[in-house]
């Protein structure tokens, strides 16, 4: 059964939040917010969280210097991954990526379709390892960060999810799977 298992350790990530904005300031980013205190109180460390605008160049350039830094585990995006002009964060994102995680946009759309019905067509959720870092780029909307981190990410990321979890494709974390 799937879950999480209590009587393992639990070995917390550093996690990078990247809000992708040409409007939002850190006052006004209730998505990354709610990110960040989701990320904080699962047990997490927050390594960065910074808001830069809509454009392909900015979020490349933050997205490679996250990727390399060895402080980071896991990069969260919010923003840009809808259909209107300025939402390119899938093409800034999608070219870096060396793996893609297809079943994360088929498990992100069921929980979603549950919360805001065939309205989950306007998000094109992404993820991946760019090297072996984890991205996940998630919609703007506070709503679908926190279906996404509620439902999915809280589990995969806790190193005491069974049957396994993504924690332990972390490289620091690789001896979990021995």
């Amino acid at each position: 059964m799937a879950g999480i298992d209590d009587t393992l350790t639990f070995h917390p990530l550093r996690l990078a939040i990247l809000t992708v904005s040409d409007t939002r300031t850190l006052a006004t980013d209730r998505s990354g917010a709610a990110l960040a205190t989701r990320v904080e109180a699962a047990g997490h460390g927050l390594a960065r969280r910074e808001i830069i605008p809509d454009d392909i160049r900015s979020i490349r350039r933050s997205i490679r210097a996250w990727s390399g830094d060895p402080g980071i585990d896991v990069i969260l995006t919010t923003g840009g991954t809808g259909f209107s002009p300025r939402d390119v964060t899938p093409e800034a994102v999608r070219p870096l990526l060396r793996r893609e995680m297809d079943g994360f946009a088929v498990v992100f759309h069921q929980v979603s379709l549950a919360t805001v019905g065939a309205s989950t067509l306007q998000s094109r959720a992404l993820a991946g390892q760019i090297d072996d870092t984890f991205i996940f780029c998630l919609p703007g909307s506070t709503g679908g960060c926190c279906d996404a981190w509620d439902h999915v990410l809280r589990f995969e990321l806790d190193s005491r999810h069974r049957p396994c979890s993504l924690a332990s494709h972390v490289p620091r974390l690789w001896h979990l799977c021995a």
